[in-house]
């Protein structure tokens, strides 16, 4: 958008040769070209592009697990082309669960498959339990999540929220351990969160 405005210049022309009077007319025109911005990422230092991230608008890596024994564990995400999920970048995820046999779950962050690799590492120690520090002061280590006991309604959706826990964490995987007292069917599904 294009637009002229008269603004003040009290260092005109004349106060610059000496004359100490402020002319009549003290005001100038000034073009003024406003240009709407739009940031959609960075290149960084390593001379690469980094875009924005953006919260997932929907919920990836549905998986279902049918007839999981009671005592059975089951581990999610587990698609023909999601294998584990990847926080770089978010703080935020929601793991909504719906199975058809109310009761208690447990529910464990883990390490995902060693077919992947963690950065430039391979292999990992899969369906090993996250590890790091998780307390204010930083100097604790132990299990990132581990939810012992999480009760589930039947044939609904229940989504679960965790905050910070799991921030960038990669190869992340969810150990779902069936102890609702029968033989369940469940789905499980993510969202991340920036």
């Amino acid at each position: 958008m294009d637009r002229k405005r008269k603004v003040y210049a009290p260092f005109s022309q004349t106060s610059e040769a000496g004359v100490t009077q402020t002319p009549v007319e003290g005001y100038i025109d000034v073009s003024q070209m406003i240009y709407p911005t739009v940031s959609t990422g960075v290149v960084n230092e390593k001379g690469q592009w980094s875009g924005v991230k953006s919260s997932d608008d929907e919920f990836f890596g549905i998986t279902k697990h049918v007839l999981v024994a009671n005592g059975g564990e089951t581990l999610s995400p587990a698609t023909a082309t999601i294998s584990s999920i990847d926080m770089t970048g978010f703080n935020k995820l929601f793991v909504a669960i719906k199975t058809n046999a109310g009761g208690n779950y447990k529910l464990e962050a883990v390490m995902g498959p060693d077919t992947e690799r963690f950065a430039n590492l391979s292999p990992v120690d899969p369906g090993s339990p996250l590890r790091g520090t998780y307390d204010q002061i930083g100097n604790t280590i132990g299990n990132l999540l581990v939810d012992n006991v999480e009760v589930l309604t039947s044939d609904v959706w229940e989504i679960l929220s965790i905050d910070n826990l799991l921030a960038d964490q990669k190869l992340l995987q969810f150990k779902i351990t069936n102890n609702s007292g029968s033989d369940a069917t469940f789905e499980v599904a993510f969202m991340r969160i920036v």
